[in-house]
């Protein structure tokens, strides 16, 4: 029995140890079963090119080592699923709805928020977010990136190299928020002049939700003179 029960295993795994990648399907809703379209997709904490659909659906093609897939958009939230192997995953997002929105028409104008993967309005944002503009000349009269920060950026505590943004609780060991700069994480923002800076935004909550597990102590986004716009 047991050269059977290998058989069976050996058959079951193929997919994996062949190495190809393989489609994942499923609906994106809202608590209410409304289809929720253009939410980002997201394949073990990495933005995807796929968007759902205006009925929900979407399909992504994902690595067979592929551990978690997840869903976001502004107003509605982040979901998460482990995928162990399954090619069929619905979500539903618990977070607010399209219609909560409606009031908000006389705010059109807005400031826009850059959230790493494309720039919404402040009032779309179910949280506080820290911003500033380091193009403001009095910016140069800083030291450091950190004193800059200290500073001008609302929400947010620094102790020498160290960054806490307020409001945040994590479980984790840690309180450091994740540092991007000009759209790519990186370990440490030491080297960065205050006369380089374009813009700083601090995002916590369902706005650093974007960045999966990676954004629960909050996101510190630097912005340098002479990025292009992605």
């Amino acid at each position: 029995m047991i050269p059977v029960l290998i058989l069976a295993l050996s058959s079951g795994l193929y997919g994996q140890k062949s190495g190809k990648k393989y489609f994942i399907t499923g609906q994106v809703t809202d608590v209410s079963g409304t289809p929720v379209s253009s939410a980002v997709i997201l394949v073990d904490n990495r933005k995807t090119d796929v968007l759902s659909n205006p009925r929900g659906i979407y399909k992504v093609k994902v690595k067979p080592d592929a551990a978690v897939i997840a869903v976001f958009k502004i107003m509605n939230g982040l979901a998460e699923e482990e995928i162990n192997g399954r090619t069929t995953i619905n979500f539903t997002l618990s977070g607010g709805t399209a219609g909560q929105a409606a009031g908000n028409k006389e705010k059109e104008a807005d400031e826009g928020v850059n959230v790493g993967y494309g720039n919404v309005s402040q009032s779309e944002l179910t949280t506080s977010v820290g911003k500033i503009d380091g193009q403001n000349k009095k910016y140069a009269s800083y030291q450091s990136i950190y004193d800059m920060i200290r500073g001008e950026v609302p929400g947010v505590q620094v102790n020498g190299t160290r960054i806490t943004i307020q409001g945040i609780t994590s479980i984790n060991s840690g309180t450091d928020p994740l540092l991007v700069v000009n759209g790519i994480v990186v370990t440490s923002i030491d080297d960065i002049n205050p006369q380089m800076v374009k813009s700083i935004e601090i995002l916590k909550g369902s706005a650093a939700s974007i960045y999966g597990s990676r954004g629960a102590n909050g996101v510190v986004m630097i912005t340098l003179v002479g990025a292009e716009k992605k």
